[in-house]
């Protein structure tokens, strides 16, 4: 049945008026002396609680997810609900956190309730979730004896406030953490319906309207309980007005500042989308971000993607058929356990044997994961999605410029962010949309709060470094003690919010200092420069000490002296160092260097950010390419050079294409022409034949010999030649040559080049002896190794000897 228009009525008055209570004032003007600055209010009806250390993993809740199995439901929607309620409890990233699964309808007879607990409060550890996966199945077996078919919203959120403030909680639900946010996701497709219920009145109409009273009165319990409503709601017979009035009645807070982190309700058109819209709830609820993965039908590989900035995280596998198996690699490749720890993650499976099963991952690697899917024959028919939910929770360094400061002084803070497994925060796209406020509290003055900024506009050095910086002043009535908690709001991001302790210097400090560290990107084993500036203004000297704070986990570093001295009366200048150890992983390094005092009572005078990235040492390869690379093409031009020289000399001692002719009295007796490949070395041997009664021919020898002529060219292009065992003798082309009783012209050779040596004109040699052509006994060249004759002047002539020559 629907709501009359007087229950409604009755309903949104009574939200509005619940949402007029007593919530806390926040006062507009600053403290005294602040600029910028905010009181912070001093009450409000839930405290929050107070964040863990990261070490812990990200910050409890306590969740109800109650589900509508009114009779309006079809049994499709019915298991559509019970599957994204199963996909809520198995997706929890905090084992700290408690969870509860209520279904209700309505009580119209005897023997029924208009609630049904399937999962009392449990503790969402390994076994609470294995017990979570089977006790939430119950959801999708409707007991019309036991539930009548309405829908009786007081009731439902009566059960779940109960359960989650603790009263009657029944065994093995845990112990809750104060100011654990408390949650309840209601899914439903339907209005109050109670006009059946006899609990609320006598006829049908005061039922409904007694029924509306009731929800107002439950969400001013739930409001002053502190538990927040989510209502999720499905179908085309929905009153969007009452979803509405439900989630503003209950508790107004929210996990952070971020828009989209206070109740709200939803509306999907079919059930269908029923467990990607709670998910998307869920994880706005409890200041989560949830990554959409792919989809598809087993067998099939699926990815989802987790980013850098996450430190927790659950994989979740909306697979409907238990048959369906998955199997979980991380980014790198490598299959990952479902239980235990694996190259600094940890991981705990829960649900395999459910239709919902989800892998949780602390300190998850970042980048695409991929989840395997398969099913026997049968079970293969139904899509399966992978989602993942995760949280970044970052730690922070923050640096309070100066250390001490006094009242009425200006103080810059600095704030620098890394993951637990010691990733420094150095890519702004990770933070989009962060925002870094501090609060100062102490005593003689009201808490202050003041953002912080990356914009690189003054205090802050550079934009998109992800160092936020800020300043306040710190108000004039600051007598003591100083407490600096910073906080860091994103959506799927929360912080440490670890506090810095200070107190408030009086008068004067007689000591005062200056810190920088070198900005450098170094290997491991290298040290990074720092300076020192101290000015002393005490008549004795003071010890100072060095030290590191908030180191990356694994970083191996070392500050070097580790106590100075400032002399008294006086400014000095001292350098310092910081050394990287060798098994110092890669990456950004976090932390800071401090001074501090020691005749101070270790007052800290002075912090300093590290900013430094360790690289992988280079590779033989990389620290001398450039030197190989100059070294080859060096190599390679003159190896270029000294080929082209030679092969330039090869061409010119090349003898193929010339032609030797046998001449005697003037005319021609025989002729040979130099092919190609029969003047190895740029010489030519041969010998002339002097058969009986015939001419004078010219025959080739190869390989040459001692009974051989031998033609040559030298490098230069210059012909010589060498008559059987005679000295060599220069050739010009087209001039005869004394060779025995015959002349030798040779034709069709290079000249030589200009101002060379001169090359002289022979004439025939005289003849001694021996056999024509044949190079007898009574050849001159044959007798003394020397072929004489005269020049053209007639002057004695020229004789060249080989080993002169060549």
């Amino acid at each position: 049945m629907q709501w009359t228009n007087k229950g409604s009525a009755l309903l949104l008055a009574g939200a509005l008026l619940a949402l007029a209570g007593p919530l806390a004032a926040t006062t507009a003007s600053g403290a005294p002396g602040v600029s910028g600055a905010r009181t912070v209010p001093r009450t409000a009806p839930a405290a929050p609680a107070a964040p863990a250390d990261p070490a812990e993993g990200p910050d409890p809740i306590d969740f109800a997810v109650v589900v509508d199995q009114s009779a309006s439901l079809a049994d499709k929607d019915l298991a559509r609900e019970t599957e994204a309620a199963a996909l809520l409890v198995q997706g929890e990233i905090s084992e700290r956190s408690r969870a509860a699964v209520i279904g209700f309808g309505s009580s119209e007879k005897r023997g029924q309730s208009p609630v049904r607990e399937v999962c009392q409060l449990t503790v969402a550890d390994a076994a609470g979730r294995e017990e979570l996966s089977h006790c939430v199945q119950e959801l999708g077996r409707r007991d019309t004896a036991r539930m009548g078919p309405g829908t009786d919203f007081p009731a439902a959120i009566r059960q779940a406030v109960t359960r989650l403030t603790g009263a009657a909680a029944g065994p093995g639900t845990g112990t809750g953490k104060p100011g654990t946010p408390k949650v309840v996701f209601l899914l439903t497709d339907g209005k109050l319906d109670v006009a059946d219920s006899p609990e609320y009145g006598t006829d049908r109409e005061s039922r409904q309207s007694n029924g509306a009273k009731r929800l107002v009165e439950e969400l001013a319990r739930a409001r002053a309980a502190g538990v927040q409503i989510w209502p999720l709601g499905f179908g085309s017979e929905l009153d969007r007005a009452g979803l509405t009035a439900m989630a503003e009645g209950g508790y107004r807070g929210a996990c952070s500042e971020i828009p989209g982190s206070a109740p709200r309700m939803r509306v999907v058109d079919t059930s269908a989308e029923i467990d990607k819209a709670l998910q998307e709830t869920f994880a706005a609820a409890r200041c989560a971000r949830i990554a959409h993965g792919t989809a598809g039908k087993p067998p099939a590989d699926l990815t989802v993607t987790i980013p850098p900035i996450a430190t927790d995280g659950s994989l979740t596998v909306a697979k409907h058929d238990p048959k369906v198996r998955v199997t979980y690699y991380d980014p790198a490749g490598r299959k990952v356990p479902v239980r235990g720890e694996f190259d600094g993650s940890s991981f705990e499976v829960s649900g395999e044997n459910g239709p919902v099963e989800a892998l949780r991952v602390k300190n998850p690697l970042p980048g695409p994961w991929r989840v395997h899917i398969e099913a026997p024959p049968g079970h293969g028919d139904r899509e399966v999605a992978v989602r993942a939910i995760w949280q970044g929770r970052l730690r922070s360094a923050v640096v309070l410029d100066p250390a001490s400061p006094r009242a009425g002084e200006q103080v810059k803070v600095e704030v620098q962010m890394q993951t637990r497994r010691g990733v420094v925060i150095t890519d702004p796209r990770q933070l989009a949309d962060l925002s870094v406020a501090a609060d100062l509290s102490g005593e003689g003055f009201e808490p202050v709060t003041f953002r912080l900024a990356d914009d690189g506009k003054a205090p802050d050095a550079k934009a998109g470094d992800v160092r936020f910086t800020g300043t306040l002043t710190v108000p004039a009535g600051a007598t003591g003690a100083l407490e600096l908690v910073t906080r860091m709001e994103a959506p799927g991001i929360t912080s440490d919010r670890r506090p810095l302790h200070a107190v408030v210097a009086e008068g004067a400090p007689l000591v005062t200092a200056a810190l920088t560290v070198d900005s450098d990107t170094v290997h491991p084993g290298a040290t990074v420069r720092g300076t020192l500036d101290v000015t002393n203004n005490d008549s004795a000297p003071h010890t100072l000490r060095l030290a590191l704070a908030d180191q990356t986990p694994g970083a191996e570093l070392g500050v070097a002296p580790a106590t100075v001295t400032a002399p008294p009366n006086g400014s000095t200048r001292i350098p310092f160092t910081v050394t990287v150890g060798k098994n110092t992983p890669y990456g950004a390094l976090g932390g800071q260097v401090t001074v501090v005092d020691t005749a101070d009572g270790d007052r800290t005078l002075r912090g300093a950010l590290l900013n430094v990235r360790v690289v992988e040492p280079p590779t033989w390869w990389e620290r001398w390419w450039k030197a190989v690379t100059g070294g080859a093409v060096v190599v390679l031009l003159v190896g270029t050079f000294v080929g082209i020289r030679l092969s330039f000399r090869r061409r010119r001692r090349d003898l193929t294409g010339v032609t030797l002719e046998l001449c005697q009295d003037g005319r021609s007796l025989d002729s040979l022409t130099v092919r190609r490949g029969q003047s190895p070395g740029g010489a030519f041997a041969f010998a002339v034949d002097e058969p009986y009664g015939a001419p004078a021919t010219l025959r080739r020898v190869p390989g040459g010999g001692s009974s051989a002529h031998v033609l040559r060219r030298t490098g230069a292009g210059e012909l010589l030649l060498r008559p059987r065992g005679g000295a060599q003798v220069p050739v010009r082309p087209g001039e005869p040559a004394g060779l025995g009783d015959h002349e030798l012209v040779v034709r069709g050779g290079r000249p030589a080049p200009a101002g060379g040596r001169s090359t002289p004109r022979f004439r025939p040699p005289r003849r001694t002896g021996g056999g024509a052509g044949g190079g007898g006994a009574g050849d001159a060249g044959a007798g003394s190794g020397r072929l004489t004759g005269t020049d053209a002047d007639g002057s004695p002539g020229a004789s060249a000897d080989s080993d002169h020559l060549f």
